[in-house]
């Protein structure tokens, strides 16, 4: 017996080590897929920083900004619903659900297009000769292409191969930061021309990843129609949408505000800051796509107590990551300044230790908004971040029109911290009540029954 005992526990041993070798191989992709992507926009930023007039530079700014809630709104209506329905719904049929899903992306790409082009006409009109009117003509043209790019990528993820995805970020990256240093050299760098690169990039490299997803994805039959994959979208993903907006504001409001009461240099300097920011921020959101499903397997496993121990061990791992990153970059603050900006923007390097303040109490968000996430329940964060908004701006606006830089930190700050304090408070009132977690088959009805069931490579690697 007690042989079989040990062969038994040797399968098992060995069935897990298989699964965690898939797990680390495929985390490991995701997160150098996402690396990659996010290394190159920061290396781009800080290219640009050292490259460009601080005038020009804050132009660049408020246009990234732009797309940054652009990029929101489309992984909330788009990317993230993808991910959940590409796994139930349309598990069938995903070659002909990403050709519904790629409609669907044309229809907004154009919207997106014809209200920046008119956003440029009206800046051209009112300021012709303006850094800002060339970077919102190149953000027009390069915002479809980078969501293309990332459709692509994440069509992917539905298949769990996110290899080709790693691979046609590194085409990416080499090629747009390629393009920057050459377009440098002939001095025809302007905010224009580099959201132009970036556009071009994307535009190429998610064009022959589409190409790869017709021959990668699984499925046959008719594709499902767009008025039906949109209404799944839209109802999962409306809460989301507004919970961006309500994130996008306290991030990016302060680039224009500064600029309105101080000039474009000062939008600049803070653009400079915020870089500092990027690299953990960025890690944080590779982590998210590896986290999430776990997230939302534990909550439906375990309930409300699997929640409550999730969200706060993701809280105290993002606090204590938050103070290692910046214990090391506050000491070498100089250095770093000299090497990312050629010496650039060290008389604003004084306020990095308020910043770092901010970014401790922002990452702190990271455990309550998953867990509520994983809860089936955008709308408690959009809720949250909605109330965090509304007090960052009451003491912000004032506080940026009053000490310029200084305030537009401190009114980011405000936000952070009232983020973190709403979410937290939300994600305990859910726990208490305990109903908006999604039921387990194992505890519902006939209802939950006619749930689609997870693939199981997924259920085995969660």
């Amino acid at each position: 017996m007690s042989e079989v005992i040990t062969k038994q526990e040797a399968i098992d041993s060995g069935s897990f080590m298989t699964r965690v070798i898939r797990w680390v191989s495929k985390g490991g992709l995701a997160i150098l897929d996402q690396g990659l992507i996010s290394g190159s926009n920061f290396m781009v930023s800080i290219l640009l920083a050292r490259w460009l007039m601080p005038d020009q530079y804050g132009a660049y700014a408020i246009a990234f900004g732009i797309y940054m809630m652009l990029s929101l709104v489309y992984q909330s209506l788009v990317l993230e619903p993808m991910a959940v329905f590409g796994g139930s719904v349309f598990r069938a049929n995903l070659r002909g659900y990403v050709r519904t899903l790629v409609s669907i992306h044309i229809v907004l790409s154009v919207a997106i297009f014809a209200a920046l082009l008119g956003s440029w006409a009206i800046s051209h009109q009112v300021s012709s000769g303006s850094a800002f009117t060339g970077a919102l003509a190149g953000i027009a043209f390069a915002s479809p292409c980078l969501m293309l790019f990332a459709l692509a990528r994440r069509c992917f993820y539905v298949e769990l191969s996110p290899a080709p995805a790693a691979a046609g970020a590194f085409i990416y990256s080499a090629v747009v930061l390629a393009g920057l240093y050459l377009v440098y050299q002939r001095a025809l760098l302007s905010p224009f021309v580099a959201f132009l690169l970036l556009g071009s990039g994307a535009l190429i490299t998610g064009t022959v990843l589409m190409f790869g997803v017709r021959s990668k994805l699984s499925g046959s039959g008719p594709a499902p129609q767009v008025g039906e994959a949109w209404g799944r979208h839209w109802r999962y993903g409306r809460w989301a949408f507004a919970g961006c907006i309500a994130g996008w504001l306290p991030s990016y409001i302060y680039f224009p505000l500064l600029s309105s009461f101080t000039g474009m240099a000062e939008s600049g300097q803070l653009k400079a800051l915020m870089n500092l920011t990027l690299p953990f921020e960025q890690m944080k959101g590779a982590l998210v796509m590896l986290v999430l499903p776990y997230a939302a397997s534990i909550a439906e496993r375990n309930g409300t107590a699997g929640a409550r121990v999730l969200g706060t061990r993701l809280t105290l791992a993002s606090i204590v990551g938050a103070v290692m990153y910046w214990a090391v970059i506050i000491p070498l603050h100089k250095p770093i300044f000299h090497t990312m900006y050629s010496g650039r923007y060290l008389d604003v390097a004084y306020l990095l230790p308020a910043l770092a303040l901010g970014q401790v109490f922002w990452s702190a968000t990271f455990g309550p908004s998953l867990a509520l996430r994983a809860m089936e329940s955008p709308a408690s964060v959009f809720a949250a971040l909605g109330i965090a908004t509304l007090g960052s701006l009451v003491v912000g606006v004032p506080a940026t029109w009053a000490f310029g830089l200084k305030g537009a930190i401190w009114g980011s700050n405000a936000a952070d911290v009232f983020s973190f304090i709403a979410l937290w408070w939300v994600l305990q009132r859910k726990l208490a009540e305990g109903s908006t977690l999604k039921i387990p088959t194992r505890w519902s009805g006939e209802k939950n029954k006619a749930r689609p069931p997870m693939p199981v490579e997924v259920s085995e690697e969660a």
